[in-house]
Parts: structure tokens; C-alpha cells; sequence
């Protein structure tokens, strides 16, 4: 299979590896002036891995033409833009691969909506998700992922293409379960590291059952299957990001309690502000959730947030 990947950042040149490892003819896309693809094109190498020369590097996005399938990892915020500078290509036939987490904040699009919504329908989008951290795959550190689409064809074609003894992939069931719990898996991944920097870790046993109730109530309330909150897009991925010291969620939300700054993305920041609107427009409620969003965005003290989430009225487990 021919294979464009756009995103050079850590995630989508550790999946440009990975489809060169099993033998696909992949081409990694970044822009020019990219720091990132700069050094991709002098060294070839970024901290974490570096690419072999099978692998070809562009800076011309029309490189896509040529693709049978689009691999995306960049900033989930940035797709619309994206999908607005593919538009002058006519892309047909194609099959766009999510290979990232999130939801729009302005629209509450899930990002397979965003896809469909700028391209003809002859495409085709997919999700490509679960656990795993580029400095354990690249050292041959197996894992599970998960590969979703309402084109059954297409999703079984994906899964028995990119299988292999690195990552055991399964096939995904429920779309919107899928795209919501691997969103809202970033957003716990801050919470975690939040009970982190307040010496509280022995809480996370706790933020891992009930973050996982909540998210599974949102994505019923959706149109998705509730126990997809139970599956690799959400709870299985939360060894790599609840406890993980590779964690750039599970991090920053132990240095914004520590009040100290963090430069890499963490998109739950940027999650949690979709939440709260899907929240208000499906009537469901989300406490640990609208936690972290009180503290990220309302300056709110994270001892009172805490306190608060202890003192809610007694209810059933389930």
C-alpha cells in the first residue's frame, strides 16, 4: 500500500517508521519550515528514532496525489485548516487515517466528521488508536491498538494490512465510542498527573474507575456503545498515559499544579474544553472532567476542586 503520512511531530514520524517496518511504500510529509522536517531532511533523525532511507521525505503536500491512504497525526485543532489546504487537490478514492485524539472545540465534531465534511464521498475515513509511546515501540516493545470505520471494508483491509507481532490490532466497533474515549482518555491523563503533583497518586486507582464511568456515559448519550469507554481507545490506554512517565498529558498536569511551565502539546488541555460542551448539549454529567477544566481555565484551587469532587451526594457504583 502507498502511504502519505502528514505530521512529522513524535506520533506521526513513529507511525512512518512503523508502516516502513512492515514493508509499506510510505512517504512522510512535513512543511518546510518545520523544525522538525528540517532535521528529518539533514539527519534524518529526531530524539526519538530515525527514519531509514526507504522512507521518502516531502515538503510538497501534493505528494498525497499519489497515495493510496493519508496517514494525519498533528494538532487536532489544526485538521479543519488542513482539510482546507487538501481541497485544491480533488482528492478521490482515498483512505484518510486518523492517527490522533481529540474533538473540535468549536464545533464538537468528532474528527471523522471533520474529515467527511471537507471531502468527496468516494473517501474514506478511519481511526488508528490505543496505547503506545514512541520510545517503547521503536525499541521493539510490543503493544495493542485499535482501527475503526463505518466502512467495514475498508476497516478489515487496514487491520490485516498493518497487523503485526508490534502492534496486535483490533477491529473497532463503535465509532463514536472509539473517537470520544480516546479523546477523553487525554483529559483523565491530566488528571493523573494533577493528583501527581499534589502527592495524591494512590488516587489514581480511583480517577481510572470513575473517569472511565463518566466517559462511557458520554459516549451512550452520543449514539456510541458505552462499553467502548471499557476497550484500547480509552481504559487500555491508560497505563501509557495515567501512569507513564512518556506522558505529555499525564506531565503537564503535574507541572501546571507545580506552577511550572510545559512546552510540549498536551491535547487533553484542548479536549476538555470540547467536553464541557458536549457535556451542556447531551445533558451528561462529567465531575472529573469539569474539574480539570475549572483548574485549567478558571484558576481554580486544586485542593477545593478535589474536596469538591469527595463531597458530591452518595450514589451507586453503577
Amino acid at each position: 500500500m502507498k502511504i502519505t503520512v502528514i505530521g512529522c511531530g513524535r506520533w506521526g514520524s513513529l507511525i512512518t517508521w512503523y508502516l516502513d517496518y512492515i514493508n509499506m511504500d510510505v512517504t512522510l510529509y512535513g512543511r518546510e519550515n518545520s523544525a522538525h522536517m528540517q532535521r528529518f531532511l539533514s539527519e534524518r533523525k529526531n530524539d526519538f528514532l530515525e527514519l531509514p532511507k526507504s522512507v521518502k521525505l516531502s515538503t510538497d503536500l501534493g505528494s498525497v496525489k499519489d497515495a493510496e491512504a493519508i496517514v494525519i497525526s498533528i494538532n487536532s485543532q489544526g485538521l479543519q485548516s488542513l482539510m482546507d489546504e487538501l481541497k485544491p487537490y480533488d482528492l478521490r478514492n482515498k483512505i484518510f487515517i486518523l492517527c490522533m485524539k481529540g474533538i473540535e472545540i468549536t464545533t464538537g465534531r468528532r474528527l471523522t466528521q471533520v474529515v467527511n465534511d471537507n471531502m468527496d464521498f468516494s473517501n474514506e475515513a478511519a481511526v488508528w488508536i490505543g496505547p503506545g509511546h514512541v520510545q517503547e515501540l521503536y525499541k521493539g516493545i510490543p503493544n495493542c491498538m485499535v482501527i475503526d470505520s463505518n466502512n467495514e471494508a475498508v476497516k478489515k483491509r487496514l487491520v490485516n494490512t498493518f497487523n503485526s507481532n508490534l502492534i496486535r490490532i483490533y477491529y473497532g466497533q463503535d465509532l463514536i465510542g472509539n473517537e470520544v474515549g480516546a479523546a477523553a482518555k487525554n483529559v483523565i491523563g491530566i488528571a493523573a498527573g494533577m493528583l501527581d503533583g499534589l502527592g495524591l497518586s494512590s488516587l489514581k486507582g480511583a480517577l481510572m474507575s470513575r473517569g472511565t464511568r463518566e466517559v462511557s456515559r458520554l459516549i451512550k448519550a452520543m449514539g456510541g456503545n458505552e462499553l467502548s469507554a471499557y476497550g484500547l481507545c480509552h481504559l487500555g490506554d491508560y497505563e501509557a498515559t495515567v501512569f507513564s512517565q512518556f506522558s505529555n498529558n499525564r506531565r503537564f498536569g503535574e507541572m501546571f499544579i507545580r506552577g511550572e511551565q510545559y512546552d510540549k502539546l498536551a491535547e487533553g488541555y484542548y479536549t476538555v474544553r470540547a467536553m464541557m460542551n458536549l457535556a451542556k448539549n447531551y445533558g451528561v454529567d462529567l465531575p472529573i472532567s469539569r474539574a480539570v477544566y475549572e483548574m485549567l481555565y478558571n484558576k481554580r484551587d486544586p485542593k477545593e476542586a478535589l474536596n469538591e469532587l469527595f463531597a458530591r451526594s452518595i450514589k451507586n457504583e453503577f
